[in-house]
């Protein structure tokens, strides 16, 4: 199994540190929602349990993939050998159908308990900004290779673009996890392609028909597919986390790496109440401010 890879350790590392602290300099600057905690005292939280979760997400995740499309590719296995299509368009429709395949792992992580237990812990954070783009389980980056790596080889798409797509990956999950105001005629015309912050947000919300829509990682095609957008919601109405965890107390990065190894809460706030949106639902609406 291949564990180096220099272009993406010396070029897109970087390259990604850098995107990191210039939408952390940005969404200080130019908020999109009121933060409930500290900053610094967050930052320290979520970069505690990344510590853990992006040694794996490196060492372990991208080697797997890459070697299951090498395989792929060597035995000429998978769809997009069998269709026999040009360089260039081989190469498009292998990095839509790699987005496809994790919006797929998204749905997934909602819709079995076994995976929302460590999915969860990202979805707890009280305030939504680049650094809970990092702040994911070990765990769930574990339990994503058998998954993600069964789409390599299946799609039989080439190893290269494997390394690729993962640059391109990790950059727009930092952008749309980002608490950064766009001006609002520019987000709406990017979220006709690409997850926004504004439309990531509403994913991050603790009314559960919100929390299970916009699932898509890098197009926002696949929503759109499966029906499964929601952008009409003002995000000055959005309450980020999960209704059962609203302790700061909770926020520690001990009791975060323990989460999924506890009996889960049911989806409601702790005064036994479920939340939920007086208004219609805007998943064929336009996105609001």
């Amino acid at each position: 199994m291949k564990f180096r890879f220099p272009k993406f350790d010396t070029v897109g590392a970087p390259l990604l540190a850098v995107l990191g602290v210039a939408l952390l300099v940005l969404e200080t600057r130019r908020q999109l929602r009121k933060p409930t905690q500290p900053k610094q005292e967050r930052l320290l939280q979520n970069a505690s349990v990344a510590a853990l979760a992006l040694p794996a997400l490196r060492l372990l995740l991208l080697p797997a993939l890459y070697a299951a499309a090498r395989w792929s590719g060597k035995h000429r296995a998978g769809l997009l050998p069998l269709l026999r299509l040009p360089g260039w368009l081989n190469n498009i429709a292998g990095f839509l159908l790699l987005d496809y395949s994790n919006y797929l792992w998204h749905v997934l992580l909602h819709r079995l308990d076994v995976l929302w237990r460590f999915h969860n812990v990202h979805h707890i954070d009280l305030d939504l900004d680049v650094s809970t783009a990092w702040r994911f389980h070990i765990g769930e980056n574990i339990a994503s290779v058998p998954f993600r790596g069964a789409m390599m080889a299946l799609l039989g798409v080439p190893a290269r673009l494997v390394v690729v797509y993962e640059f391109f990956f990790e950059a727009c999950t930092a952008f749309h996890h980002s608490n950064m105001r766009l001006p609002w005629q520019l987000e709406q015309q990017l979220v006709q392609v690409v997850v926004t912050p504004r439309m990531h947000g509403i994913h991050h919300s603790i009314v559960a028909q919100e929390t299970n829509s916009n699932f898509s990682v890098i197009f926002t095609f696949w929503d759109r597919l499966h029906r499964t957008l929601q952008l009409h919601v003002p995000q000055e109405d959005i309450t980020i986390g999960a209704p059962a965890y609203r302790n700061l107390e909770e926020q520690t990065p001990l009791w975060l790496l323990q989460l999924p190894f506890q009996k889960q809460r049911a989806w409601k706030l702790p005064d036994g109440t479920t939340p939920e949106r007086a208004s219609e639902s805007g998943r064929h609406l336009p996105l609001l401010p």
